[in-house]
């Protein structure tokens, strides 16, 4: 695939890389040098067909075409998130998946050094950037690349024949989950499982070689490698990564300026992101003052209307409002896009649903945000919405070709518009769980991929993800229900509630555990004359707390949003928030829900006690600083 793209678009460019201050572009014949070097500088080092090579880096030209330097190779990448920072995260991925070599950053060197003792299996570490001084085992990336120039020199054909011979079954990667279960499992990924997803993710919409892309998700991401970095390559377009940082802060605050200077026409985002986008639009029409607030929300209101759910977007009766709609176009959301480059046609969301008024906004100032649906075991992408068909609440149209079907418990099938578990067949389905066979034999059977995933095919030809099916809210009768939305509205449209998990293990009543947001209570405590730690104040944060959930409730304006019987009656606020390092969200910000039950099982089971089942127990109470 890269190699037909090399021939096709060889002048064209295809990566960006920011250097001192300015993106220098890379064409897809220098890139393709490059590759050939590093892959037979690889060879050269001692590397051998179906070798397993971790990477540890930031998203950068030496990632991607270092990804490339391993299929030439005949080896199979293990891409590791930077996001990892406990040793024995790492340690597990490169113990377990017999890397004989690493390849690192400068950036990231420091945490290999700290368990370079302990990784068995690893013969050699490449490190990308130049450092003052090599420790055992080290060597860098420079010093590959002289010794692939050397045996280009004298063994090209023999070094080339080595990727010639890669068939559609070999293994190109070893993706690790990110694991909202206990332990990360090694997704083994083939070559044709990529160039099938490709495929697939191109039945739904079209990239122009012209088009450009930031990858803002770090390339180890399932789904920045094959819709950020694949399909673009397949298409002849370019592919620009954001500047790193000194610190994660950092390279954050780069995103936004290096957005402006790429000017990509799309950009992949999980919700997350799309939240800091969206609140940073709305300060900045806030810093122009109290008018122009007032004017943006009400052609945010008036577009909203307009678009409808997507589909109806300008129909009907709607149609009255279109010169309103492009007046605001003009005055407003045209300024707001530049901030995106100018250029930017849509976001693709994954990872975790997004909610329909994030989907809402963002549609309304013409940068729809289009909801995708995937997972690494299907490498990754199943469905999705784009341009050319979306509905929002939906996860999109299907992939083609590919099959879909959704079952009940017992592995029966399901008529359209039914809910149950959704499972595919198709080319993009992993080869299955690395040194894990057990786990394997149940989530792939007889080519099915069971996601694991509640959803239904709704007549409209949509697919409706409803969540994780082992995060289901279970009630006494046995009745299902997924949180997942309903904590994301929870958190939406209450300011004091950061993070949510519901919980409902076939009880009577489902409660919830609550991070509170400190610094809006505190600016409610002050605004009503409140002192902070007082037990009067104490309880009206509750109360505040209590009448946000009940919008979803009775005759609450939200009431109709969900059933009332998944709204929780009680709540326990938590001492700490759920991060990366306790352990609580994964490496793609979702929440790992068996962890947060485990670590707060005594607050769950307090919640369903006589003293519990009121909000105003004494424990919120400590909670809230007394």
């Amino acid at each position: 695939m890269f190699e037909a793209a090399v021939e096709k678009y060889a002048d064209r460019p295809f990566l960006l890389e920011k250097r001192e201050g300015n993106y220098i572009e890379s064409s897809y014949r220098a890139c393709h040098n490059e590759a050939l070097r590093f892959g037979a500088g690889l060879v050269a080092l001692g590397v051998n067909r179906k070798d397993n090579i971790s990477m540890l880096s930031e998203g950068r030209n030496s990632w991607i075409i270092g990804e490339l330097a391993i299929f030439y190779a005949g080896a199979v990448n293990v891409p590791l998130s930077i996001k990892l920072e406990e040793s024995s995260d790492l340690k597990f991925r490169i113990e377990h998946s017999e890397s004989k070599w690493v390849m690192v950053s400068r950036g990231q060197l420091p945490k290999i050094r700290s368990i370079k003792s302990q990784l068995s299996f690893v013969e050699r570490i490449i490190i990308f950037d130049d450092v003052e001084q090599l420790e055992d085992k080290e060597i860098l990336l420079s010093d590959i690349l002289k010794m692939g120039d050397s045996l280009l020199r004298i063994e090209k054909e023999s070094f080339l024949s080595i990727g010639r011979a890669i068939q559609n079954d070999d293994l190109a990667t070893i993706t690790y989950t990110s694991g909202t279960t206990a332990d990360p499992k090694g997704v083994m990924l083939t070559h044709r499982n990529y160039t099938a997803n490709v495929e697939q993710s191109l039945s739904l919409t079209s990239v122009p070689s012209e088009w450009r892309t930031l990858i803002i998700l770090p390339l180890d991401h399932c789904f920045a490698h094959v819709v950020g970095f694949f399909t673009f390559m397949s298409c002849g377009a370019a592919v620009a990564t954001v500047q790193s940082g000194r610190t994660p802060m950092e390279t954050l605050k780069n995103i936004p300026i290096n957005i402006k200077e790429v000017k990509p026409h799309l950009l992949l985002s999980v919700p997350a992101l799309a939240k800091n986008f969206k609140k940073s639009i709305e300060a900045g029409i806030k810093s122009k003052g109290a008018l122009a607030e007032l004017l943006f929300k009400f052609a945010i209101s008036v577009s909203t209307l307009y678009n409808a759910n997507g589909e109806d977007r300008g129909k009907g009766w709607r149609v009255l409002f279109k010169p309103l709609v492009n007046l605001f176009d003009t005055l407003l959301y045209k300024k707001v896009r530049e901030n995106f480059g100018g250029n930017l046609e849509f976001f693709v969301g994954g990872g975790a649903l997004l909610d329909k008024e994030l989907q809402s906004f963002f549609y309304a100032i013409g940068i729809p945000m289009y909801q995708g649906y995937g997972l690494s075991e299907a490498t990754p992408v199943i469905s999705s919405n784009t341009p050319l068909a979306h509905k929002f609440g939906t996860s999109g149209t299907l992939v083609k070709p590919m099959e879909l079907k959704i079952v009940d418990g017992n592995g029966v099938e399901l008529p359209n518009g039914s809910k149950g578990e959704i499972v595919i067949k198709g080319e993009n389905v992993m080869a299955g769980y690395w040194k894990n066979s057990e786990a394997t034999a149940s989530t792939v059977v007889d080519g099915w991929l069971h996601t694991g995933d509640m959803g239904y095919m709704g007549s409209d030809g949509y697919l409706y993800v409803m969540g994780r099916y082992k995060s289901l809210l279970i009630g006494s009768d046995g009745e299902k229900y997924s949180p997942e939305g309903i904590e994301e509205a929870l958190v939406s449209h209450s300011p004091y509630i950061d993070q949510i998990m519901l919980y409902n293990n076939q009880n009577l009543y489902t409660v919830a555990l609550i991070v509170p947001n400190t610094d809006h209570m505190k600016r409610y405590a002050k605004k009503h004359h409140l002192e902070w730690g007082s037990i009067k104040c104490s309880e009206a944060i509750v109360a505040v707390i209590q009448k946000d959930i009940s919008k979803f409730k009775g005759k609450g304006h939200l009431a109709k949003m969900f059933p009332e019987r998944w709204i929780p009656i009680t709540f326990t606020l938590l001492p700490e928030p759920f991060t990366e390092k306790n352990l609580m969200l994964n490496s793609t910000m979702k929440m790992v829900r068996c962890r947060v039950e485990e670590a707060y099982a005594t607050d769950l089971s307090y919640m369903y006690s006589v003293e519990g089942k009121n909000p105003n127990s004494e424990l919120n109470h400590k909670r809230l600083g007394r």
